[in-house]
């Protein structure tokens, strides 16, 4: 792999962890602490929204973002042909 290759690869991981972070901070940190209080104001099961997104969406979305990176991943491996048979 060139130089030029290889710094692009570089970038192109680091955008995709960037955006996987994005996502993890707004689901937790977001939905669960800063817009609770917005998110309340429905019910979800019989429980405000806020409190769910805080005890249970959160956990759904990080294990969802667990096999949407895993999936990214292999794909920015086979497009810079650094993947693994």
């Amino acid at each position: 792999m060139s130089e030029e290759a290889g710094k692009a690869y570089w970038y192109a991981t680091l955008k995709l962890i960037a955006c996987v972070l994005a996502v993890w901070f707004l689901v937790s940190y977001g939905f669960g602490i800063l817009f609770a209080q917005s998110l309340n104001s429905i019910k979800l099961g019989g429980y405000p929204m806020g409190f769910w997104w805080a005890q249970q969406g959160s956990m759904y979305v990080f294990v969802a973002l667990i096999f949407i990176y895993a999936k990214l991943m292999g794909n920015l491996d086979k497009n810079f042909d650094v993947h693994e048979e």
